[in-house]
């Protein structure tokens, strides 16, 4: 199969191991990785400039398909010298009252913000990183993203009851190159290479036994059977 592929993928998300089943796979398709922020991953698929994006949900789905891969931990991030520091996992009610930051690249689906309002919200999750790392409030993240931001300088626990995101696949409703879209399918939700959907293999044809095996043996003519031969009579002495 040829062409090309271009997948869009969000901070965080990892695509290596599914690029490289694609190129075992598709070794004369192939396939260009781009990084793009959590914002403008749906106006990427949707203008024609990535095939298919791993995104995170809930987001942008505008004339979007997207199929669920996973779902990531929540986790708050504070200094290492923090009130929190020998916590191995938070709830919500314990950050009531504490400033908790909320970038504009969140995707994570809050219906009630919780601690304190910030005066401001940052730009970018490295913005309020960064605000964080300087002692001033937390911020909640996915844990790949706190995983990826990670900084000596802070910690990160699980928040056992914050909301949680999940990382899908989307692709336009009216795709253009359905067949190429379908092989990612696979590949994303680890499915064999006999398995993915794509044009079905020709059957193997079978082969024929050979003609004095194909007909059948009559049963064996039965054999005569020999009359007994009578003992000679003993002769007296």
């Amino acid at each position: 199969m040829t062409g090309s592929f271009t997948l869009a993928y969000v901070p965080g998300v990892t695509p290596g191991k599914w690029a490289r089943v694609w190129e075992e796979r598709l070794p004369e398709t192939p396939l260009t990785l781009v990084q793009v922020t959590a914002a403008e991953a749906g106006a990427k698929v949707r203008s024609g400039e990535a095939d298919a994006a791993l995104l995170r949900l809930p987001g942008d789905r505008e004339d979007l398909h997207a199929i669920p891969l996973y779902t990531e931990t929540s986790v708050v991030v504070f200094p290492k010298d923090h009130e929190f520091a020998a916590a191995d996992e938070l709830s919500v009610e314990d950050l009531a009252e504490h400033v908790l930051w909320q970038p504009l690249d969140d995707t994570l689906g809050w219906d009630v913000r919780p601690g304190q309002a910030p005066v401001e919200r940052p730009e970018t999750t490295l913005d309020a990183i960064q605000i964080v790392a300087a002692g001033v409030g937390m911020l909640v993240v996915p844990q790949s993203l706190a995983r990826l931001h990670h900084r000596k300088d802070l910690k990160y626990v699980p928040l056992s009851d914050a909301p949680q995101s999940r990382v899908a696949l989307s692709f336009p409703i009216r795709d253009e190159n359905p067949e190429l879209v379908e092989h990612m399918i696979g590949i994303v939700r680890g499915r064999s290479v006999n398995s993915t959907r794509g044009p079905a293999p020709e059957p193997e044809k079978k082969k024929q036994a050979p003609k004095q095996q194909q007909q059948r043996r009559g049963p064996a003519p039965a054999q005569k059977k020999q009359p007994a031969k009578r003992a000679k009579p003993r002769r007296g002495r």
